[in-house]
């Protein structure tokens, strides 16, 4: 059994084509900024703390509370929304992330910058626990694939043009522009919504919200994700510690309410949510360090600058938007586990071929290699989450696009701890030089070895999950 499988639209939501491509162009704008405003903050970062005068682990904060907050509000957000209404809550959630995007601009300071950073998280969480469960809700079961892989290409825009589009307006305008060129957007999609969608979804069903369950969730995803990015000094170890108690005690707590915040039952009896959730931590666990890698790879050890090295890592995300519309669209027509799977596994051969990585690697061979990882990564990304919306009920829809956004946090978070743990063993606690290049590329094959390991058993996990679609008789 795949547990409890949604195979069709409800009559009482039958929305005219018009309304539906309002609905998947505010969709898509949303998901584009939200990662947008993550990549492209990075880039500004020097030019921050210049200005600011503030240390790096400060200057750190900036990014890092903005993955935080989204992280720790993702799945109880999700829950709220189910209740309460989900174009309701990505509406408002698009008004905060555009005002938090307008105060950016004006902060004076790094603690304003990062209180705003806050309010910026809280408005992405809304938009990431809605967007997906919108379309979910809005388009047949026979179209959600397509809609899916159209989103997922606009986040990997918004994940590769944020670097480009940053470095741009920073450089023309200051870093306050990366953050004002936001507002439009945000208005834009704003009046899409308010103007052009007239639907609401939801479970329509009041019941309590579980505010004891959303504290120790949140206490238990800052301490697992805080702590990961420590690794390894002893906080970051005693930060899982207390993540790993957070974690049994949510547990226990939600079997025993009446209305949880977060349905254990959804993986305790949905193979298939369960799976395809921990096939996505996974895929991301293995992929997400990638660029980290490969930029310190192509600019210590084969002494490209910045933006060269740019240019050949753009190759993977451009890949990944190019195909996942298609990969989305074939999953509405072949198993998604079998689309999925099959992208996993590109994404494993692509990540063992870096394991032999060498210092006169052919400039060709890496950047073909690179674009088909992201090819595979493509093909997995779209099917996965169409597999994920569709295991599920509709009352859960919100639940469940928080879950994946929560599994991607965690597993981009993983991945660079592990790298960073690597890094700690071979090259020590020392500034990485063109001096120490052999040691640099010892820790690079370790990481894709270990990556591509990893990326083998999300094969097996993400191809045991289950069908998503009954036989009919």
């Amino acid at each position: 059994m795949a547990g409890n499988i949604i195979t069709g639209t409800p009559a009482d939501r039958k929305i005219s084509r018009a309304e539906l491509r309002i609905i998947l162009i505010a969709v898509t704008l949303a998901s584009f900024i939200t990662p947008y405003i993550g990549s492209a903050t990075n880039i500004a970062l020097p030019l921050i703390g210049m200005e600011f005068g503030v240390d790096a682990v400060t200057l750190g904060w900036i990014p890092t509370v903005y993955l935080l907050t989204s992280a720790v509000f993702l799945v109880p957000v999700g829950r709220i929304a189910d209740m309460y209404g989900l174009k309701r809550i990505f509406t408002i959630g698009v008004g905060i992330f555009t005002i938090a995007a307008f105060l950016c601009g004006f902060a004076t300071s790094a603690p304003v910058l990062i209180a705003c950073e806050v309010l910026l998280g809280l408005g992405g969480a809304m938009i990431y626990a809605t967007g997906i469960a919108i379309l979910s809700y809005a388009f047949p079961a026979s179209e959600r694939g397509r809609v899916f892989g159209i989103t997922v290409a606009a986040v990997y825009i918004g994940l590769s043009a944020g670097p480009l589009i940053g470095g741009v307006l920073t450089v023309a305008f200051g870093w306050r522009s990366i953050f004002f060129i936001i507002v439009p957007a945000g208005l834009l999609t704003l009046i899409l919504v308010v103007t052009g969608i007239k639907e609401e979804w939801g479970d329509r069903r009041r019941r309590p919200f579980d505010s004891t369950g959303a504290l120790i969730y949140g206490i238990m995803l800052f301490s697992l994700i805080y702590g990961l990015s420590l690794i390894p000094s002893v906080i970051g170890f005693a930060l899982i510690g207390v993540a790993s108690i957070a974690f049994v005690t949510f547990i226990v707590h939600e079997l025993r309410v009446e209305s949880p915040v977060l349905n254990i039952r959804l993986f305790s009896g949905n193979r298939t949510f369960t799976l395809s959730n921990l096939a996505a931590l996974i895929n991301y666990s293995a992929t997400a360090s990638v660029a980290f890698l490969m930029s310190l790879y192509l600019q210590y050890n084969r002494g490209f600058d910045p933006m060269t090295a740019g240019l050949v890592l753009i190759a993977q995300p451009v890949m990944m938007a190019v195909f996942s519309p298609f990969a989305g669209r074939l999953s509405d027509i072949l198993e998604p586990r079998v689309v999925a799977s099959a992208g996993m596994g590109i994404t494993a051969v692509c990540l063992a071929a870096f394991f032999f990585l060498a210092e006169d690697t052919p400039l060709l061979v890496i950047i073909g290699t690179l674009m088909l990882l992201g090819s595979g990564l493509a093909f997995f990304s779209s099917p996965n989450m169409n597999a994920i919306m569709s295991s599920v009920e509709t009352e859960h829809y919100g639940v469940a696009s928080g879950m994946t956004g929560t599994m991607r946090l965690i597993g981009q978070m993983l991945s660079m701890g592990i790298a960073m743990m690597i890094f700690s063993v071979i090259i020590g606690q020392v500034q990485i030089t063109a001096a120490s290049h052999s040691e640099l590329l010892q820790s690079i094959h370790i990481a894709f070895a270990f990556a591509a390991v990893l990326c083998t058993a999300g094969v097996i996990c993400s191809y045991i999950r289950g069908n998503v679609r009954r036989v009919e008789m």
